[in-house]
């Protein structure tokens, strides 16, 4: 039997009407919603009404991702079904502080709704972009990385990883990525995350943490900059997030020898899933964002976890 690990969706997961029917269903959701239209009005409208334009504004994004990433958590936990550990990608590791216990959930809210903030700062004031390089080797891929003057981000899964850099230079990652027998795919992002373009924001985020309490997880929270569970520097890892490489791929094979051999995953959509059965077929998988998949995901866990 092994260990059951949350893992919480990052921001271009987000979609009209998410978070919905969950909050409609279940009362722990509900009270997710409400802590975060209590702290940000609006919140619960974006994420149930919100246009597809409106919710790709990482000002909204950040904050509706977040809200709907730990209201799937909250249903799960009130449906009997708890993490021995989580991570989140981008985005999703602040849902994960506040699910571990490294921050209240209230901070956490102020803490993704500040981080938005910075984010969209820095990208209103550098032309950046991102691209999804697919079918590569990593090796293979971060030489195209450097021979287009960009930085690899994002080490999602085998065959996937994501570029970020100048518009211009994202954008003329296609020809090369062809011509090596892969191809370079540009992602509806408003800016370059995850690399140096971020800095401003990772310095803002440093100066803004603080003035918040961290405490220790109740379980293991994954750190996307190391691939490691947090230890006594929750601050620095949270402001480095922004500006850093995300180890996914490392993060999840850290996970699964570890012993987690189940990723349940919190949030709009089925992302992650997708990339943890890339990276491990041998895992169950199964992601939670409706009352249907909720239902779905407890019958995974009761049926093969316990």
């Amino acid at each position: 039997m092994g260990q059951i690990a949350f893992v919480f969706a990052g921001q271009g997961a987000q979609y009209p009407g998410m978070g919905k029917m969950l909050c409609e269903a279940s009362p722990a959701a509900r009270t997710v919603f409400e802590m975060a239209d209590h702290i940000r009005p609006g919140t619960s409208r974006q994420c149930f009404e919100g246009t597809k334009k409106e919710l790709s504004e990482t000002n909204n994004t950040q904050p509706c991702v977040f809200t709907v990433d730990l209201a799937c958590a909250a249903a799960l936990r009130e449906a009997g079904v708890e993490a021995d550990g989580a991570a989140g990608f981008s985005l999703g590791e602040i849902p994960g502080l506040a699910y571990t216990g490294i921050l209240s959930e209230q901070d956490a809210f102020r803490l993704v709704c500040k981080r938005a903030e910075l984010m969209e700062q820095c990208s209103n004031n550098n032309d950046g972009a991102m691209a999804a390089i697919l079918g590569l080797s990593t090796k293979q891929a971060e030489q195209l990385c450097r021979e287009a003057g960009v930085w690899p981000v994002n080490y999602n899964c085998p065959g996937q990883l994501v570029a970020a850099g100048d518009a211009q230079a994202i954008s003329a990652l296609r020809r090369p990525a062809a011509a090596a027998g892969g191809r370079a795919v540009r992602l509806a992002v408003s800016g370059a995350f995850h690399s140096p373009a971020m800095s401003k924001a990772s310095d803002g985020l440093a100066e803004e943490l603080k003035g918040y309490s961290f405490r220790q997880p109740a379980i293991p929270l994954y750190s996307n900059v190391t691939a490691e569970p947090y230890g006594d520097d929750a601050a620095d890892l949270i402001a480095r997030q922004v500006q850093s490489p995300l180890l996914w791929q490392e993060t999840i094979e850290h996970m699964i020898e570890a012993g987690f051999d189940t990723f349940l995953e919190a949030g709009p959509g089925t992302t992650l899933c997708g990339l943890i059965r890339r990276i491990s077929p041998a895992v169950h998988t199964a992601g939670v964002e409706n009352p249907e998949s909720l239902a779905q995901a407890v019958r995974l866990v009761k049926g093969e976890n316990h």
